[in-house]
This record gives C-alpha cells, structure tokens and sequence, in this order.
C-alpha cells in the first residue's frame, strides 16, 4: 500500500508538472519581469512565516506530548509542499504522517497531533479576525465586504470555541466520558492557547507583508488591502471539507479575490501562481533546514559520545 502510494503521488506530480511546463511554455512566466529583489524579501518572509506559525503549533500540545519545534516546521512545509497535488485536508494527514516519524517524536501520539491541529484551525481562523475586519473595512465592493466579514465574524465564534473547550473538558457532568478525560488531559489552558493566538496571527502578518512585497514585485502596486483580502480569500479556502489540489485552490480564490479587486486577470492570475510557488519553495527551504538541522544535531552528539 506504501509503494502503491507512493507510485500515485510521484505520477501526479508529474502529470502536473508537465501541464506547468507546456502552460509556461506557451505563456510568460510570472516573475520574468518582476523585482528580483522584491521577490527574495517575500521569500524569506515565506520562511519566516513558517517558524512563527511552527512555534504557536507547538503551544497548543500538552506538556508530555510536545514534539519538536523543528518537526512541527518541517511537518509545515512539508504540507505545503504536497498540497501542489493532493487534494484539500490530505495536507493534515501528511502534517501528522510528518510529526509521527520525526526522529525525538515518538512520544506525540497520533491523537494528540489531531487534537493540536484542530486546535491550530481554530486559532487560525481566530487569527484572521482582525486581518479580515481591516480588509472588509478599507475594500470596496459589497461582495468582497460581506465575504469577509464572514471570515472575521467565523474568527469570533473560532475564538470563543477556543477560550471555553477548557471549561467544557473539566466539567464534573462530562468526566464520565472516556473522551472527555481524555480531552481532559491535552486541552490547553486558554493562556497557552493565546500565546498560540499572538504568534500565529504574527505568521499571518509576516505573510501579509510578503504578499505586500510580492505585489510591488510584480508591479501591481503596494496595496495594503488588496494584500490581506488576498491573504484572507486564499486562507478561507484551508476551512473547505475537501477541494482539489490544495495550492490550486487557493490560488484560484486568491486570483478572484484580486479580479474583484479591479486587478486585471492576467495579472491576477500571474500574482496568485507566483505567491503559491513561492510558499512551497519555502516549505522545500523549511524541509532541507530541518533536514540539515536534525542530521547536525546527531552529529554532534555522535561526536561527543565517541
């Protein structure tokens, strides 16, 4: 079942990869002619977004089953990474599948590590709150204002959900269930949860100024809300059941996001697959960091044994 998976994923990726290919054959590249410098600045702040977004992640574990902050980072990019090709939500599984066969992780179980990512969505979708609440405020349009009021006031309630599972878990009426114990055990307290808030929402915010970045690049223009309705219409999609391939989603939500913005399309569209590339070139950056940071890490420690 391994192989025969393995063997689905690589021919999907190659199936995309030749359609990438002939498309950019026939049509410019997206970043021929923009700001290489502009370009590099959102790279790295890509990468940056990574480990403040790792970091909150790694708050919302109990104690006893923390992973690494590494193999959650490396978990991250991996994500991104595949979500060029498998569908919607798979990314979670391969989040988990990461975590689970991090060298140091084996004491994260693989419930804890569902628990932790359904907490992440929610502190993710309350992060967005005041993201969505300022693009709504400064973006014309009624449409665009209302989809984003939906998105901050889907933030409130993620929010309040948050802040009151601890309370639900430690009822007395509840403690007879088996799941609610175990809940019991690795909810965390609301604090941790909004420390997890206040570095997540500072990963959307590194984002933002990358997109911001990568606007002026690609001679848009150094727009504000165009980059957070664009933030927040590609983030909305990651709260869809199930989709096609996750990247292409949301570049597609954020390539509309922008033609409603009065962006032209060719325009839209080359901004949304350059942004998209650029967050998985920094999710392969993330996985070759971790890499070289865990194989450092038992070398040394080879050495000194010896």
């Amino acid at each position: 079942m391994r192989r025969l998976l393995n063997i689905v994923y690589a021919t999907i990726a190659v199936v995309m990869a030749v359609f990438t290919a002939r498309h950019f054959a026939s049509t410019e590249w997206p970043l021929a002619n923009a700001n290489y410098r502009l370009v590099a600045a959102s790279g790295i702040l890509f990468l940056v977004a990574y480990a403040f977004k790792a970091i909150g992640w790694h708050r919302l574990f109990a104690p006893h089953e923390r992973p690494h902050a590494i193999a959650l980072a490396a978990a991250g990019g991996a994500a991104s990474v595949s979500g060029a090709a498998l569908p919607g939500r798979f990314d979670d599984a391969v989040r988990v599948a990461v975590v689970r066969r991090y060298p140091g992780c084996s004491h994260s179980r693989v419930g804890a590590v569902c628990l932790s990512l359904f907490m992440l969505g929610l502190v993710d979708t309350a992060a967005l709150t005041p993201l969505a609440g300022a693009a709504a405020a400064t973006t014309d349009g009624t449409a665009m204002q209302a989809g984003l009021s939906l998105v901050a006031f889907a933030g409130i309630g993620a929010a309040v959900l948050m802040t009151s599972l601890p309370r639900l878990t430690a009822s007395t009426r509840l403690l007879r269930y088996r799941i609610v114990r175990w809940l019991s055990d690795r909810v965390v307290p609301p604090r941790e949860a909004w420390s997890a808030w206040v570095l997540v929402l500072a990963s959307w915010l590194v984002r933002g100024v990358a997109l911001l970045a990568l606007l002026g690049a690609l001679g848009i223009g150094l727009s504000l809300p165009i980059a957070l309705a664009f933030l927040c219409g590609a983030a909305a999609t990651g709260a869809l059941p199930i989709a096609p391939a996750g990247a292409a989603t949301q570049a597609g939500a954020g390539a509309a996001i922008l033609i409603a913005s009065g962006v032209s399309t060719s325009e839209a569209i080359a901004f949304a697959v350059a942004s998209q590339a650029l967050l998985i070139l920094a999710g392969a950056a993330v996985i070759i960091l971790a890499a070289v940071w865990t194989g450092g890490s038992r070398l040394a420690l080879r050495r000194v044994a010896s």
